[in-house]
């Protein structure tokens, strides 16, 4: 990987744009098209930035942001996520340019998607409420991918 001013820019930029997605489903339980579309225009340009190549890499990345998308679509019809959780896990899954980046980013997103599932029952048994609980599941997307995507930055022996 290149890690240069584009790159931190871009990635200033993403988890700007994560953090604000987060929020908004957390208070809303709603994401906004634009910002779901914003991080996925984006992509192309970290991919420039990390030097892929359009065949195979820019290839591979897009057709395993569309399987991501497609696994968590049947997620949604299911009704087990939202519409906005979907689109933000695909425009994301074209930003992870190593299979273990993606995987470790679905992993640390279910991870903290339970904990949030779990306090939420928690205050729903504490408030004695019966209304079903709506996670918003975009702030784990949000943590994950801030997490998983800036690791190499943050950890400085990583090679």
């Amino acid at each position: 990987m290149v890690w240069g001013n584009p790159t931190f820019v871009l990635l200033a930029v993403l988890v700007v744009l994560l953090l604000s997605a987060a929020v908004e489903d957390a208070r809303s339980r709603q994401i906004a098209n634009g910002k779901n579309a914003a991080i996925a225009l984006l992509a192309p340009l970290w991919w420039w930035a990390q030097g892929l190549q359009l065949w195979p890499d820019i290839a591979l990345q897009i057709a395993v942001a569309l399987i991501v998308f497609a696994l968590f679509c049947f997620a949604f019809a299911r009704g087990w996520m939202g519409g906005g959780d979907v689109k933000m896990i695909g425009a994301v899954a074209l930003w992870c340019v190593d299979w273990g980046a993606l995987a470790w980013l679905l992993i640390l997103m279910s991870l903290i998607g339970g904990v949030l599932t779990l306090v939420l029952v928690i205050d729903q048994w504490r408030r004695r409420s019966t209304a079903p609980i709506e996670v918003p599941y975009g702030v784990a997307i949000a943590v994950a991918a801030a997490a998983t995507l800036s690791e190499p930055i943050l950890n400085q022996f990583h090679r």
